[in-house]
């Protein structure tokens, strides 16, 4: 290993109508296996601001650094140009190719018949309904885990999916995916394409669309792998 001071570093991006705490049983596994973490606030307002965003948390951040997206947070990740990042780790994430948008690849597919229906509103955010964090969202959470996601969840702007991105570090760096077979937001045909598109590590789980969550386990081996990969060059 690497001296400590270059050791990798793991920042984590949240996707839409999540924060930060989304990803706290995965920050406590993976300070539990010696790695610091450090999950990035993103605005998503634009996808231009939540890159900028990332951005500013990477320049924090020395030495080598695996970074992990969630859901739409995977079109953030990909479109970084940080040098630091060494692998990306997708968790049931949205990965576009350039020239794609994000909602391109998100209707890739038929949704599940319990996918919510999603508008902006007058703001041009858009709201999950509070009743599909329990269908769609997070169903293998508990009441406890679903009460707290739903009151901490952050509208997106319809902005952000509308965009085609750039060329993604997927093509240049070595990523891993975590496809969820029982995603009800993103159908799994539709991850499984984008996870074999990009010639990513797949590992496949009969999860929800938020294991970060509900099998955090699982997400914190798939981000690990990536860790060892980086570490041993």
């Amino acid at each position: 290993m690497s001296s400590h001071q270059n050791d990798v570093s793991v920042v984590l991006a949240h996707g839409a109508w999540a924060d930060g705490s989304s990803w706290s049983k995965v920050v406590g596994r993976l300070k539990a296996a010696g790695v610091k973490v450090i999950a990035a606030p993103l605005p998503l307002t634009s996808l231009a601001d939540d890159v900028a965003a990332l951005d500013r948390t990477l320049e924090r951040v020395a030495g080598p650094v695996v970074l992990a997206g969630h859901a739409y947070a995977g079109a953030v990740i990909g479109s970084t140009r940080s040098a630091n990042v060494k692998a990306l780790a997708y968790i049931a994430a949205l990965a576009p190719a350039e020239g794609e948008t994000v909602a391109e690849v998100f209707y890739r597919n038929t949704p599940h018949p319990q996918a919510p229906q999603l508008a902006p509103d007058a703001h041009g955010l858009i709201w999950l309904p509070d009743s599909a964090f329990a269908t769609a969202f997070a169903q293998h959470a508990t009441a406890e885990e679903l009460a707290v996601l739903a009151a901490a969840q952050r509208p997106i702007a319809a902005a952000c999916i509308g965009v085609p991105v750039g060329r993604q570090l997927w093509q240049d760096v070595p990523s891993w995916y975590l496809v969820a077979q029982e995603d009800r937001m993103i159908v799994e045909q539709t991850q499984a394409f984008m996870a074999q598109r990009m010639q990513a590590q797949i590992s496949t789980h009969a999860v929800d669309h938020t294991p970060l969550v509900t099998a955090p386990d699982l997400v914190a081996q798939l981000i690990l792998e990536a860790v060892g990969h980086v570490r041993n060059g």
